[in-house]
């Protein structure tokens, strides 16, 4: 995957970019990342890339000219138009130029697997009180969220994206099945018995919070590891992971309990998860 970022800031990303598996990814060639300085496309002595918005108002808005000149400095972009046009199912494109902004989708599992399966992929960095509108009605194809609050910039949010994406590119984790049973990754079981490769049967979270982790030592200073976790029961550990992921569910993400396709057992441990409380 190719991965280009439009910035103002280009040295913020030299510490993301290179730790972990994003770092790995890179030095064994599974993604190339390249980051463009806005300010290398503007035409005065003091770089200006922001300006009033017509109307007034608060701050000061990106301008367009930067932002267009750097993409199309890309070369091999396709036109918005392709990009949105040429595809009867979005999820079959292969680039995308997203920009970071508050007014953007969400960013959830779901987003960062469609675009990890992307050949390139385009992040703008909105600053100040945001960018010009023309890019996003006439250069981006996506606008993009990662959360309900406002930042300082896109910095953070693309920072965010590229680590999301990139760990789901096969080869960028050392274990893939692990990146299939996390938390928020539904159908999980489904989607790798159909590839072949399902994971351990007691490992699933499918579209839950993920249920707890415990590790050595068993006994640490009195807390104990629960018992069906070392008894070498997996039915009885399969249980124990989906009841308690159930739980946490209930009580941190009630709302993904909505978007989980439940089973009866599901539900009867559900039934009994607020009976007990």
């Amino acid at each position: 995957m190719k991965i280009d970022i439009l910035t103002i800031f280009p040295d913020f990303f030299a510490g993301p970019l290179n730790f972990g598996i994003v770092r790995r990814a890179r030095e064994t060639g599974l993604v190339e990342i390249s980051i463009h300085d806005l300010r290398a496309f503007t035409k005065d002595k003091h770089r200006t890339v922001d300006d009033r918005p017509f109307g007034g108002g608060e701050g000061m808005v990106l301008k367009p000219e930067p932002i267009f000149e750097c993409l199309e400095s890309l070369g091999n972009i396709a036109a918005r138009e392709e990009r949105l046009g040429r595809y009867a199912d979005r999820k079959s494109a292969k680039q995308s130029v997203i920009l970071l902004s508050a007014q953007g989708r969400r960013l959830d599992q779901s987003l960062a697997a469609e675009l990890s399966a992307l050949d390139q992929m385009v992040l703008i960095c909105g600053r100040y009180e945001g960018v010009d509108e023309r890019i996003s009605e006439y250069l981006a194809d996506r606008e993009v969220s990662i959360g309900d609050y406002v930042l300082s910039g896109g910095e953070l949010g693309a920072a965010v994206i590229v680590d999301t994406v990139v760990r789901l590119i096969p080869g960028a984790v050392g274990n893939q099945n692990s990146t299939r049973q996390e938390s928020f990754t539904e159908s999980v079981a489904e989607v790798a018995r159909e590839n072949g490769d399902a994971p351990s049967s007691t490992c699933v979270s499918g579209g839950l919070l993920d249920y707890p982790h415990y590790t050595r030592p068993a006994d640490f200073r009195g807390m104990v590891v629960p018992e069906v976790l070392v008894n070498g029961n997996h039915d009885q550990i399969r249980n124990w992971r989906r009841k308690t992921a159930l739980a946490k569910t209930l009580r941190n993400r009630p709302d993904l309990l909505d978007r989980v396709a439940l089973t009866s057992e599901d539900k009867k441990l559900l039934a009994q998860i607020k009976g007990e409380n």
